[in-house]
């Protein structure tokens, strides 16, 4: 595999690799509740490549796919449960793939935030990437950076 051009990735317990050619579309953090509810976390960070650039090199009897809305889907493997893909029919020919389950850095870094006016009210965000927001989750500056609000749960309540 040339590493200049290609990047493997997998799933926690190895069952599921794969690779994805580079160059990626986008990358950034989504904020939306699906994917915080997916990954059990306060955002997930994505990137993107067109389908024709990711091949599934091991392991694809273990994919398993959720339909997550009326245009999304969701692959996991099924071993362990490792979130993989996300496909939408709003751009059926683009696969999102969550940086965190990739081996090496792949060509770019985060940019932005997107669906951050759906974050959770505990997340804390410190850097100075964009905040998009609105139904697409990439309209509009939902706040400057800059003047981001930072509010804090009280102790002892939930």
């Amino acid at each position: 595999m040339d590493t200049a051009t290609r990047v493997g990735g997998g799933c926690l317990c190895g069952a599921v690799r794969f690779s994805v050619e580079l160059p990626t579309l986008f990358c950034g953090h989504c904020h939306c509740s699906m994917c915080r509810r997916n990954h059990g976390a306060a955002y997930v960070t994505w990137f993107a490549v067109p389908r024709s650039q990711v091949s599934i090199d091991g392991g694809l009897d273990q994919l398993t796919r959720y339909e997550s809305s009326a245009h999304g889907s969701r692959s996991f493997c099924s071993r362990c449960g490792s979130s993989l893909f996300c496909v939408s029919t709003h751009h059926p020919d683009v696969i999102d793939i969550p940086l965190a389950n990739m081996d090496a850095a792949i060509d770019r870094i985060p940019e932005s935030h997107v669906y951050f006016d759906d974050r959770a009210s505990w997340t804390i965000v410190a850097d100075d990437l964009p905040r998009l927001g609105g139904a697409s989750g990439r309209a509009n500056e939902v706040m400057p950076s800059s003047r981001v609000p930072v509010s804090h749960p009280k102790a002892g309540t939930r």
